[in-house]
């Protein structure tokens, strides 16, 4: 899959999400065989562009190439302008969300809020195509609602505007992440234009990547939710795709050591202050198979110390790994 000059050796994609797709997140997925990861969203606000939180949401110079960042907003300069800074700071590829379903972002009239205005849409990417020479891409939903699912039409207009890159969550604004994905519409917009094409929404295993790629003629599959606390979902998606044996999910040491991993990422970035409280939820997530999951996310939901943590999360593994010969 090619995105501009950028030939992706995987067409896999880590879906941009705010909180959550930071450089150590991003980082695992890509070592795992994403093809392609993109920062978090960023407000196209100028107020916000040098906080602390914008600074390290920036791409970052020992990340794998494409770099890749979302902007946010209704402003076409403005957008622009986010665009410039965004390279200007080593971004390689623009990302532009029209997709965001949530409330704090639509009242903005952001985000798939935009969905609803054609011509608006059409100034916001002819300005940022034109504002940088880095290739720019898009993420947007079917459309605001099942009665206006009009995906096909703002393809036509990124098509023209010279966006390099489609991504379609299959699920309407109104939907938010109710129900389930459709993908017929992301079909309609592979026969209509010739983008390449990301299919986005509910791809939790291999199996399903392959169904939604037979179904939709899309070129890839964006991954979003599936890879809260299971960053290993990239390299099995990448064996079904290669055509080669899936391999098996992470065993218990093995899961350990990628915590670990995730855990000093987070504390390397943000301090250890703040990388305890954020590294919380990521533990949410790594809980939800895991024995004794339940226990395990309650109790360290509770500290705020990243030495702690990482000794309550050896421990718990410890026990794990015991328990079944003590039972034998």
């Amino acid at each position: 899959m090619r995105i501009g000059p950028y030939t992706l050796d995987a067409p896999l994609a880590l879906a941009p999400m705010a909180g959550v797709t930071d450089r150590p997140f991003r980082q695992l997925c890509k070592a795992f065989g994403a093809g392609l990861t993109v920062g978090e969203m960023s407000a196209s606000n100028p107020r916000l562009a040098h906080t602390r939180k914008s600074l390290l949401r920036r791409p970052h110079v020992d990340e794998p190439e494409p770099r890749a960042i979302q902007i946010v907003g209704n402003d076409p300069a403005l957008m622009a302008d986010a665009a410039r800074l965004g390279v200007d700071q080593g971004a390689q590829i623009v990302d532009i969300n029209m997709g965001c379903p949530a409330k704090k972002v639509c009242q903005k009239a952001a985000g798939s809020a935009l969905l609803g205005d054609l011509p608006l849409i059409g100034r916001i990417l002819d300005a940022v195509v034109r504002a940088v020479d880095a290739p720019v891409t898009l993420k947007i939903r079917t459309g605001l609602d099942a009665e206006r699912r009009n995906a096909v039409a703002v393809a036509r207009i990124a098509e023209a505007a010279g966006i390099q890159a489609l991504a379609i969550h299959g699920r309407t604004r109104a939907d938010l992440f109710r129900g389930e994905a459709e993908y017929d519409t992301i079909r309609a917009v592979r026969e209509a234009v010739s983008l390449p094409l990301w299919a986005n929404g509910d791809i939790d295993s291999p199996a399903k990547a392959l169904a939604v790629l037979g179904h939709t003629g899309a070129d890839g599959v964006m991954i979003g939710r599936a890879a809260l606390g299971r960053p290993w979902l990239f390299a099995q998606l990448r064996a079904a795709l290669e055509g080669r044996p899936i391999p098996e999910s992470p065993g218990l040491e093995d899961r350990l050591a990628i915590i670990l991993r995730h855990l000093d990422g987070l504390y390397e970035l943000y301090g250890v202050q703040q990388g305890a409280r954020v590294a919380r939820k990521h533990i949410g997530w790594y809980c939800t198979d895991l024995p004794g999951g339940d226990t395990l996310r309650a109790r360290f939901m509770t500290i705020d110390d990243a030495e702690a943590q990482r000794a309550v999360l050896i421990q718990h593994f410890a026990g794990c790994l015991t328990r079944p010969k003590e039972a034998a």
